[in-house]
């Protein structure tokens, strides 16, 4: 049996495609894994090269272990596509983050998204009152002018 040289991961929630291909270029594997099955299928496989889309979970996976696409879109292609896209020397690659590398980059995320909501709360409370001819500054600032003005009202 040929040895596999070269594995396409496609990436996705529960079912993921791999392709794998021999030094040859023979297709030796294509098939689904789900989720709980990637580790094991690598366990299995000697040392090889390994291509995965560069995607959220892309870090993870890379820890462990489309611009080629001939055909309709699928996962099973995107899948070929990587095998074949990760052995080109032009190809641009995504080094694999460590796991602080991750939480730093979700707490900026988190960060970014909980200012942006405030933002939107402020903006929504600010055109409902302008609605009652109430009408303050932009910003924090004018939303603790409004609550000063709410507070001496009641």
């Amino acid at each position: 049996m040929k040895k596999i040289t070269t594995v396409g991961l496609d990436l996705a929630k529960s079912v993921f495609q791999v392709h794998g291909k021999a030094e040859e270029g023979d297709v030796i594997v294509r098939r689904a894994l789900r989720r709980s099955q990637v580790l094991d299928f690598f366990h299995t496989l000697q040392p090889c090269l390994v291509g995965m889309e560069a995607c959220g979970s892309a870090h993870y996976w890379a820890r462990y272990v489309k611009a080629y696409l001939k055909r309709n879109k699928t996962d099973a292609a995107d899948a070929e596509a990587i095998c074949e896209a990760v052995t080109r020397p032009t190809m641009r690659y995504v080094p694999a983050k460590t796991r602080d590398e991750q939480a730093a980059a979700m707490v900026l995320k988190t960060r970014d998204l909980l200012i942006r909501q405030r933002t939107q709360a402020i903006n929504a409370l600010r055109a409902h009152l302008a609605e009652l001819g109430i009408v303050r500054a932009t910003g924090l600032v004018g939303i603790i002018s409004l609550a000063a003005h709410s507070a001496r009202r009641q």
